[in-house]
Order: C-alpha cells, then structure tokens, then sequence
C-alpha cells in the first residue's frame, strides 16, 4: 500500500526528546566516568592533548569517524545524493583508500620521530619561520571556517528539528562540546564511540525507513526491493564517474574524482591534519594502524547513510512527497533540505534516534576540532613564543582557554554564514586553498630528504595567492582540477627551490626512518586486502 502523497509534516514529540535526553545523559555520565578514571593526579600536556597511550585501535577509529561525519555530511552528502547521485560517495571511498596508505606511510614516520602536532613536523622539518605561519593558517581556518560552518550547520539542523531559536541551538551544541573536550583526548576518544554507535544505528534507520518507503511507493516491500526500485527509477544517479556533458562535472569532474585533485584534498584531510592524526599520534603503532584501518572501513559504510537517502528522497519525490518539504520560503528547489525532510516522516521515537545521531555527528566533530585548536596553540605557539618555560599544568590549562576562545569566536561567528548561499561550498573552497600547499611540504619533506626550508617557505606563502589566482582567472575550471594544477606547479617550484638551495645541514633535518618501518604486520595487510578490494568492486560495478 503506497503511502499518503500529502504526508502531513510531523514535529518531535515527548517520547523523541525522551530518547534524545538518554543520549544526551549517556554521554555526559559516561565522559565524566572516562574523566575521573583515567585522571591523573598531574595531567601532562601530550596527554591531555593526545592521551597518550590510553587509547584502544577501536577507540582511535571511532574518534576518527565521529570526528569526520559531521551536519556538512548528513545535510551536504544527502542533498548531493538527490542532486547528483552515488558519485559524491567518491570523497568517502577516496578517503577509505587514503586512510589505508597514511597509515602504512605516514604514521609510522610520525610516531617514531615523536611527532605530537603537525607544525612540530614542520619545525623538525624546516625550520620555526614555515611552521608557524603554517600554524597561523591551521588555527584561521579551524576556527573561522570549519568550527565556525559545524556550528552553524550544525544549530541550523537543531534548529529544523527541534523548533528552538538558532542562538539556543548554538548555544546548546557549544556547551555540549566543551563538556566533552575540556576533558581531554581520552575523554573525546572514548565517548566518541558512543557518539559512532548513535550516528550508525540512527543513520541505518534512516536509509531504512528510506528505502522501505520506495519499496511501499511501487507496491512492494523490503530493503532489497527499495534498493532495486532505485537502481530503476534514478539509475542516471549511480554512476561514480560523471561524464563532461553532466550538468555536475564543475563539482566531480570525471576521472579527477580517482586520479587527480581528489587525493590532494584527502591526503591532506587525512594525512597532513592535526584533526584527524591526532587521534593516532599518541598510541603504539600496531594500535594506531588497527584504529585508523577500522576508520577506513567505516567509511565504506558512510554512504548508505548519508547518500542513499538522498536518491530515496529524489525518487519519492518524482511520485509526490515530499513537495513542499525540498522548498525554501522562496519555493526554489533546495537539495539539501533532503534529509531533514525524510526525517520528519520517521516514526515517533525513531525520530528522537535520528536526532540524537545528527547531535551526536556535530559534537564530535565541535569536540575534536576544538582539541587539535587548543593544541597547536599551546604546543606550537604559546610555549614556543610566549612561555617556553611553562609548566605542564600552565600548558593544559592554556589549553583548556585556547579551546573556550575558539568555541566563543566560533558561536559569535555562526550566525554571519547565513549570508552564504551554501555552507558547503564555503568549507570547501576556504580549505581548498591552503590544501595543495600542505600536500606538498609534507609528502616532499617526508620523502625526498633534499627538501629545503627555502622551497617549504615559498609554497607556505604561495598556496593561497595561487588557488585564489586559479580560482578567479579561471572560472570554469572543476575546483579538483585547480586543486590538483596547484599542487603540480608548487611541487615543481619547491623541487627547484630545493634544488638550488640545498645544503647538508638540510639533510639533517630529514625524518628518521627506514624503509622496514614500514612493513605492515599479517592482521593489517589482510584488512587492507579486504578494503581496497570492497573499493575496486565498487568502482567496477557503479563505473
């Protein structure tokens, strides 16, 4: 039996707010539980900042995740779903594939030179003069546009759902997240799996009601049958690989999706930033390459939740629903209002776990973000320019207020993003532009050991001048694609800088490593095997 084409727009109700109030509990008795029995009674900088030790393979993972998926990936992904198609997923199977190579390649370099923070890499590397202004970019962008955008998606999606003011939703989801992240990584690390659990099991659901309502639209039911029925209906949105004449090739231009400036972006999301390495530079390295595996597997998994809801969404919508759900108050057409739409049909209770899962993905990723701010703060530039001799408990305590500023900064700054025509493309193209630079000073000074400070210096400065000169000289170029002619021009500049520049002290200051470092264990490369395999078949069949 089909469902009503005029499905009238439920709110929450006392049994959704019951749920969400459990979860809200469960994590704040469990986080202060996590806080009193790991305490120490003189808590260290590395491990208030890392947790250094304390963290299991599962918990690295999860925090990755949590970390990760955030309100950009619920709302943006599914209303790309709608929009575009299964094509958008190749950010998260990308981002699998490159969570496997960092951490065969790159972590083991990490944790055997004691690298806590990414401009300490840059200081070893090349000097203070590159990893601080490197260190200065990190904390803009951090604060003004990835904390400040999580914030604002984040109360905006609140906000639909619950029918409070944006100011309470941002106030609401900001103590939230202090709550979680004044207790350091190991409090952020162990309640992030709870937060992992609450995303998938109401993630799950979602993408359930969703195809079951497909199933129902055609007179049938099941899982499988909603899954067939979209392959029918949308099978324009199944294609991974998106030819020049789609009207989406600007956003995910052809073969740059799996060749080209896609990788820029994700080795240095997930290789080059402190957000996301943190959660691994303070564990054993067979602990940390297990946590970060886990994490890659899991995001196989991401796009059943937060992109196929959107085609469900796409094919309800051309037999009715949702018809005026998808339209702002100006009656145009607005993708990314997909999710939230599918929500409110959701059941009473179901909806209360749907809600919690979205606040759960948005204070993990205020939490973790607000951390890895604190620490190169204290770490990179307030011991190193302002207290050299502060003391361990004077650093987490600047720490602590370095995170309470940016929450603050972040919360007044929120509001201003509603001027923005989409929140995503703001993420995007502002992180985008420092993203070519970061790939090129790490990847080189990581492996080529003639790497000078001189062409480190030129690439830090140039990063941003070049993508902002590709960006408005040519306009019609993909933004993957510019992404990727940046990091080819500043990798030959710094090649040549290099060349030219090269002394013997510059070899000194290459990482300490060797090629057996490298060498994975059976358990690792048997899971790698399982990864990159689920990623080619994918690729094969949705070519």
């Amino acid at each position: 039996m089909g469902v009503p084409r005029d499905v009238p727009r439920p709110v929450m109700q006392t049994p959704d707010y019951l749920v969400f109030i459990a979860y809200f509990a469960l994590v704040a008795v469990y986080g202060y539980w996590i806080y009193r029995r790991k305490r120490s009674a003189s808590t260290s900088s590395a491990d208030f900042f890392l947790a250094e030790g304390s963290l299991t393979w599962w918990a690295i993972g999860a925090s990755i995740i949590a970390s990760n998926i955030s309100a950009e990936q619920f709302i943006g992904m599914s209303g790309s779903g709608f929009a575009i198609g299964l094509a958008i997923s190749g950010y998260e199977w990308i981002g699998a594939a490159t969570l496997v190579l960092v951490a065969v390649f790159l972590i083991p370099g990490y944790l055997k030179n004691h690298i806590f923070t990414m401009p300490q890499f840059l200081t070893q590397r090349y000097g203070p003069l590159v990893a601080t202004i490197m260190a200065v970019f990190w904390l803009l962008v951090y604060v003004f546009v990835n904390l400040t955008s999580i914030l604002y998606l984040g109360a905006l999606t609140v906000q639909g759902m619950s029918g409070f003011s944006f100011p309470a939703c941002v106030i609401f989801l900001a103590v939230f997240a202090l709550l979680i992240t004044l207790g350091g990584m190991k409090v952020i690390g162990y309640t992030d799996v709870i937060q992992v659990c609450v995303l998938v099991l109401g993630g799950l659901a979602t993408t359930w009601l969703a195809l079951d309502l497909v199933a129902r639209q055609f007179g049938q039911s099941g899982l499988l049958a909603g899954f067939s029925l979209l392959h029918e209906h949308a099978a324009d949105h199944f294609h991974m690989i998106l030819p020049k004449g789609n009207p989406h090739y600007m956003d995910l231009p052809g073969l740059s999706v799996v060749l080209g400036g896609m990788w820029v972006a994700n080795i240095s999301y997930w290789g080059c930033n402190q957000y996301i390495t943190q959660r691994a530079l303070g564990a054993k390295l067979e602990i940390a390459r297990a946590g970060i595996l886990f994490a890659a597997g899991m995001k196989l998994l991401m796009p059943v939740i937060v992109v196929l809801p959107g085609i469900a969404v796409f094919v309800l919508s051309q037999r009715g629903l949702f018809q005026t759900e998808l339209l702002d108050a100006t009656g145009t057409l607005k993708p990314d209002k997909s999710y939230s739409a599918l929500i409110h049909l959701l059941p009473t209770g179901l909806k209360g776990l749907s809600f919690a899962a979205l606040t759960a993905a948005i204070v993990a990723s205020l939490a973790g973000k607000a951390n890895s701010i604190g620490t190169i703060f204290t770490l990179d530039l307030y011991r190193r320019y302002v207290n050299p001799k502060a003391t361990e408990a004077m650093l987490v305590r600047v720490g602590r207020l370095a995170i309470l500023g940016a929450v603050l900064i972040a919360a007044l700054m929120a509001p201003q993003l509603s001027k923005l025509d989409q929140a995503i493309q703001y993420i995007q193209e502002y992180t985008g532009f420092i993203s070519p630079g970061v790939c090129v000073i790490f990847l080189l000074g990581f492996f080529w050991k003639r790497a000078t400070s001189a062409g480190a210096l030129v690439v830090a400065l140039l990063t941003i001048p070049l993508s902002a000169a590709f960006k408005f000289r040519t306009p019609a170029m993909p933004f993957l694609d510019r992404m990727g002619w940046v990091t080819v021009i500043l990798a030959a500049l710094m090649i040549v800088i290099s060349l030219l520049t090269h002394r013997a002290a510059d070899e000194a200051k290459a990482l300490d490593w060797e090629p057996s470092d490298f060498k994975p264990g059976s358990v690792f490369v048997l899971g790698s095997v399982l990864v990159m395999g689920a990623l080619v078949a994918l690729y094969a069949v949705y070519w």
